[in-house]
């Protein structure tokens, strides 16, 4: 089944399967109640330093796309569990929904793109 990428506040649909928050942040003001994803997993989302270097406020001026990818992988190589069994979820035919901030409108400019792409191909 696929991998979809989402904002998690776009309304869930019917065959989004299982919805996971990949930030590194919790959206702010949202309860518990209120919540539109299954499991929030921070540790796929960049880390804060990465997140900060990525928008400038890391003491430097703004990464590339390209660097802060690169970054972003080389961090997901300490998440072999979390990602095995996502892969796993994936190859037994379930659908994943992977969901990023509210704020995060350029999808192939996001981490879940990276996410999703590093899933598929192992």
């Amino acid at each position: 089944m696929p991998i979809r990428t989402r904002r998690w506040n776009d309304p869930a649909l019917p065959d989004d399967g299982f919805r996971l928050l990949v930030t590194r942040y919790r959206p702010r003001g949202v309860s518990k109640a209120q919540e539109t994803w299954d499991a929030w997993w921070p540790e796929l989302g960049p880390s804060r330093e990465l997140h900060a270097d990525f928008w400038g406020k890391g003491g430097g001026a703004p990464l590339s796309f390209a660097d802060y990818k690169s970054r972003f992988l080389h961090e997901m190589q300490a998440q072999t569990f979390r990602l095995r069994a996502l892969v796993e979820q994936h190859k037994a035919g379930d659908t994943l929904t992977l969901l990023c901030s509210s704020a995060c409108v350029q999808e192939d400019r996001c981490h879940r793109s990276v996410l999703k792409r590093l899933i598929e191909g192992r």
